[in-house]
């Protein structure tokens, strides 16, 4: 008996955390548990600034492979309409889930938005959560028309609270208008004069789909011409440390390529050590900051 009070007492704490519209943080610490640095009050890893930075940088290719290898097989999405597709699109991860409407399930997620002290209508709640170099990131199984999930307000809300833009597997609207934010980007699947209409906002912070990628809370997001990848927050310095080591490989090959002084065979081969002496000799008079230290370049060059 005392074990059947235990289990409906936990089972009772399980669905009112459940009953809230921003995941609790238990549950988005239990998604991402392979995460062991800091986290943000709402549970969400917290990749340090300096990574979501140097992440720009990385290809999708390479980003891609490296955690292919890892055997993260479905994080890649493409086929985006892109805003302002010349700039590259970084940033933490913050998720929303849109579902097509029904009354019996809109009815009690208001009054808990209420209850919260929410404003407005519920495409606007991920928005007040948002933080510098957040992306927002919605599951808006992909509609189109009625399915716009911001317009050029939203918009600017959310450049001013995140700086930098959104991923939606939906539709926005004021096409015009969100192209005059200097420094949004925004991977959508299209444009539509209409206002959202029959779609209903069920949780914030919660895992979500965009096409074929799983996508947690917390994730970094890359977002270049060719789609978006998401790389969990565990990974995320393993990619970019190395795709830094792949583009300084590539940039030294290219030159020796040109300099005709390693033949196509030996860049492209396992390197021998008159070409690893010639990469170090390479990175000490190239132009630009090498982030990698020594130890992890040699750390990388012992593996080739």
């Amino acid at each position: 008996m005392k074990k059947l009070i235990i289990l409906f007492s936990l089972l009772a704490t399980h669905y009112a955390l459940l009953a809230q519209i921003q995941a609790p943080k238990e549950l988005i610490q239990f998604y991402t548990q392979e995460w062991k640095g800091e986290r943000f009050p709402d549970g969400r890893p917290k990749v340090p600034d300096e990574i979501v930075k140097r992440l720009a940088n990385v290809s999708i290719e390479e980003a891609w492979g490296i955690m292919r290898g890892d055997g993260y097989n479905n994080q890649f999405e493409g086929g985006f309409q892109i805003i302002h597709p010349e700039k590259p699109l970084v940033g933490r991860v913050l998720t929303a889930q849109y579902m097509p409407s029904r009354p019996d399930m809109e009815k009690p997620i208001k009054e808990k938005g209420k209850a919260e002290g929410r404003k407005g209508a519920s495409n606007s709640w991920p928005i007040d959560a948002l933080q510098i170099n957040d992306v927002y990131v919605a599951d808006g199984f992909g509609k189109i028309v009625d399915g716009t999930l911001i317009g050029d307000n939203l918009g600017n809300s959310i450049y001013a609270k995140s700086k930098t833009g959104v991923v939606f597997d939906g539709s926005v609207r004021d096409l015009e208008g969100l192209s005059a934010i200097d420094g949004f980007v925004g991977f959508t699947r299209g444009y539509d004069p209409s206002a959202i209409k029959d779609m209903t906002m069920t949780c914030i912070n919660c895992p979500i789909r965009i096409g074929r990628a799983s996508v947690l809370p917390g994730d970094l997001v890359l977002g270049k011409p060719e789609g978006v990848i998401f790389i969990p927050a565990h990974l995320a310095e393993k990619v970019v440390n190395r795709a830094e080591f792949i583009a300084l490989q590539d940039e030294f090959g290219h030159k020796m390529l040109r300099e005709n002084k390693f033949t196509p065979g030996e860049i492209d081969m396992k390197w021998s050590e008159p070409i690893k002496a010639a990469f170090r000799e390479h990175l000490k008079t190239r132009s630009g900051k090498v982030y990698l230290t020594a130890e992890q370049i040699e750390a990388f060059l012992a593996k080739e």
